[in-house]
C-alpha cells in the first residue's frame, strides 16, 4: 500500500514537473517582438500561485518581464498584426495545458489522500492482549501445575469369570498443599474407593493413599510419593475479607476435560450447603457464577492474585450442569481441617451427642429451638441429664427438652446449633439452655469427640 502512494505521489510530481518545463520552454521561445503573446496585467504574473520550482520561477518571470516591455512597445507604435492573432491562440493553448497539467496533478494526488485515508478505517487484526487477558493468561499458567487429576477406582468382581477388576468410578479435582505431597480433594471425590490415582500436571501419574478425611466439611487429604520438584504448592489466601463482585477463576478437571479455567465473580457469601456425606450443614459457603461442572468438584477457586480462596464443592442444578450457581467451601475453614488432618489424621469435632428433629417439625410446634429426639446415657447429653422424646404406657408423645441457646448464643434451628459447636473446643463445658415442659433449665454439657473419631 505504502508503496503503491510513493509510485502515484512521484508520478503526480513528473506529471506537474514536465508541464511546467514545457510552458517555461514555450513561453521564452515566443517571446519575441515579432510574435508577442498574450500580455498578462501589469500586477499580475501567469500563474503565479502554482507552486513552481525555484529555477522555473526565476525564468519564467524574466521571460514575462521582457515579453512585457516588448510587448507595450509594439503595441505603442504599431497596430495588431495577422501573426500576433496566431499568438494569443498559442498563449491560450499555453494557459490550457498547464491547467490541464495542473488538474492532473492534483486530482492524483487527491487520489492518493484518498485512499491514504481509507486504509486508514481499515483496522487489522491485532494480536496482543489486553492487560487483563494477560493477567488471566498468567494467572491460569502460574497456578495450573499446581492442580491434579484424581481417578476414583473401585473393586468390581466379573459375574462371570469372578475376577476382582479396578473399575474407574468417578473423578475430580485436587490441588496439591505442600512439598510433602499431600494434595487437597472433596470427600465425595474420593468416597467409595478402593485405589486413588492422581495425574500431575505434566501426566505423571502416582497411586494416592487417604491421609485423613473430614465427612461434615467434605474435606479430604491424599498423599503421594513424587519427586519434589514435581511439587508445586499452591499459594494460600484469606477468605474472611472477600466481597460480592469480586473476580474469582476457578481451575479443574470438568467431564474429565484436562486443566479448564472458568471465571467469574463473587455472586454470594456466608451461605449454607448440606454435607454430601453426611448431611451436615457447611456454613459460610462462597457463591460464584465461576462455571463449575461435575469433574471441577475439589479444584482451587482462585481470586485475582492467584492465591485460593475455596474449593469447589457443589453446584446448584436440577440438570446436574453448571446453571451459574455454585459453592465452594472458604479457604479459612479448609485450612484448619487440613492441619488437622495432616497432623493426626482425623478432625476431632466436639459434639453434643444427640439426635433432634427436623427444623419443620418444631416449627410446627409454635416454638424456636431444637428438639432432642435422643440422648443416649453414654454420650455428653445424656451424662448431663438432657430428655429424649419418648412415649408413655398410653402410647401418647412426650417432648423431650428444646435447646434454645448454647453459651447464651440463641439456637432456632439446626444450623445455629452447628455453628455454635463449631466454635467450641472438645473438652470444653458449654451451658445448655432447654425449655423443659414449661420452664426453663441450663444444663452444663462437657463435649466430647465423635466416637468413630476418638
Amino acid at each position: 500500500m505504502h508503496k503503491n502512494k510513493s509510485s502515484l505521489y512521484a508520478y503526480a510530481v513528473g506529471i506537474a514537473e514536465t508541464g511546467m518545463a514545457a510552458y517555461s520552454f514555450l513561453s521564452t521561445y515566443f517571446s519575441s517582438p515579432t510574435l508577442p503573446p498574450r500580455l498578462p496585467s501589469p500586477n499580475r504574473l501567469p500563474n503565479s500561485t502554482l507552486p513552481l520550482s525555484r529555477d522555473f520561477s526565476h525564468r519564467s518571470l524574466r521571460s514575462t518581464c521582457i515579453v512585457a516591455s516588448l510587448g507595450q512597445t509594439y503595441h505603442s507604435n504599431h497596430s495588431p498584426a495577422p501573426e500576433s492573432t496566431n499568438c494569443c491562440i498559442l498563449n491560450k493553448f499555453l494557459d490550457s495545458l498547464v491547467v490541464l497539467i495542473t488538474s492532473a496533478a492534483l486530482s492524483v494526488s487527491i487520489f492518493v489522500t484518498d485512499v491514504d485515508s481509507a486504509a486508514a478505517f481499515v483496522v487489522t487484526p491485532s494480536r496482543k492482549l489486553q492487560t487483563d487477558e494477560l493477567a488471566t493468561v498468567r494467572l491460569f499458567q502460574d497456578n495450573t501445575p499446581s492442580v491434579v487429576y484424581i481417578t476414583n477406582l473401585a473393586a468390581r468382581q466379573d459375574a462371570f469369570t469372578l475376577d476382582v477388576l479396578e473399575v474407574p468410578q468417578g473423578s475430580g479435582s485436587g490441588f496439591v498443599w505442600d512439598k510433602k505431597g499431600h494434595i487437597v480433594t472433596n470427600y465425595h471425590v474420593i468416597r467409595g474407593a478402593s485405589d486413588l490415582r492422581v495425574t500431575l500436571a505434566d501426566q505423571t501419574t502416582y497411586d494416592a493413599k487417604v491421609v485423613g478425611f473430614d465427612q461434615d466439611k467434605d474435606v479430604a487429604v491424599l498423599r503421594i510419593d513424587a519427586p519434589k520438584d514435581k511439587l508445586r504448592p499452591i499459594p494460600v489466601g484469606v477468605s474472611a475479607d472477600l466481597l460480592v463482585g469480586q473476580k474469582v477463576f476457578a481451575i479443574g478437571n470438568p467431564f474429565g476435560l484436562d486443566h479448564t479455567l472458568t471465571t467469574g465473580v463473587i455472586s454470594g457469601l456466608r451461605r449454607e450447603i448440606s454435607s454430601a456425606a453426611t448431611g451436615r450443614p457447611i456454613q459460610d459457603v462462597i457463591q460464584t457464577d465461576a462455571a463449575i461442572n461435575p469433574g471441577n468438584s475439589g479444584g482451587p477457586l482462585l481470586d485475582s492474585s492467584g492465591n485460593l480462596i475455596g474449593i469447589n464443592t457443589a453446584i446448584y442444578s436440577p440438570s446436574g450442569a453448571s446453571s451459574g450457581v455454585g459453592f465452594s467451601i472458604p479457604v479459612d475453614t479448609v485450612g484448619g481441617i487440613v492441619d488437622q488432618l495432616v497432623q493426626f489424621g482425623k478432625v476431632t469435632r466436639p459434639i453434643l451427642g444427640i439426635k433432634f428433629a427436623p427444623d419443620q417439625s418444631v416449627e410446627q410446634l409454635g416454638v424456636s429451638g431444637v428438639l432432642v429426639l435422643d440422648a443416649p446415657p453414654n454420650g455428653p447429653a445424656g451424662k448431663a441429664g438432657l430428655l429424649s422424646t419418648k412415649r408413655d404406657t398410653y402410647g401418647r408423645l412426650i417432648l423431650g427438652d428444646i435447646i434454645t441457646s448454647v453459651n447464651g448464643k440463641k439456637v432456632s434451628n439446626g444450623s445455629d446449633l452447628y455453628r455454635i459447636l463449631d466454635q467450641c473446643k472438645v473438652g470444653e463445658t458449654v451451658s445448655v439452655e432447654v425449655l423443659r415442659g414449661d420452664h426453663v433449665e441450663k444444663i452444663p454439657v462437657i463435649l466430647e469427640p465423635k466416637a468413630d473419631e476418638s
